[in-house]
């Protein structure tokens, strides 16, 4: 696991195994979110497999699939609503950039601009590219 913190209580990953969820859990993150949509993945690590293992391990799990490029109102505040749930929380996708757009489109107008892209530079990942919709959010949340 590549596991790539982006808040004290946040963190990010690629594709996880249920068999990661275990150790993830001894770690101290509490939460797993899951926004692989099924699509993308095989049976061994679809949704209701990843929920399994987030429950034998004692941990609360969100699934919010996010497909490229299809990023809504919905999803930003249900991705809001599972990171606030107690952490830490450890969240994934293929490579970790989809839950990291989540987290910067959720942190408009609580961090500066340049902060949120810094911090995901960071962690490994270029959001330049959504850096018009980080200060649109923003815009009109202030």
């Amino acid at each position: 696991m590549d596991l790539r913190q982006l808040s004290p209580t946040l963190a990010v990953s690629a594709q996880i195994q249920p068999s990661d969820v275990q150790a993830l859990a001894d770690a101290g993150f509490k939460v797993l979110v899951n926004n692989r949509p099924d699509d993308e993945v095989e049976p061994a690590i679809d949704h209701l497999a990843m929920e399994q293992a987030a429950a034998a391990a004692g941990m609360r799990y969100h699934y919010l699939p996010f497909h490229p490029g299809q990023i809504t109102p919905q999803l930003i505040s249900d991705f809001a609503a599972a990171t606030s749930d107690q952490g830490p929380v450890i969240a994934y996708c293929r490579s970790g950039n989809r839950c990291t757009v989540l987290w910067a489109l959720n942190q408009a107008g609580k961090l500066p601009e340049d902060e949120i892209l810094s911090k995901a530079a960071q962690a490994g990942f270029d959001l330049s590219g959504v850096q018009p919709l980080i200060a649109s959010l923003a815009s009109r949340k202030a």
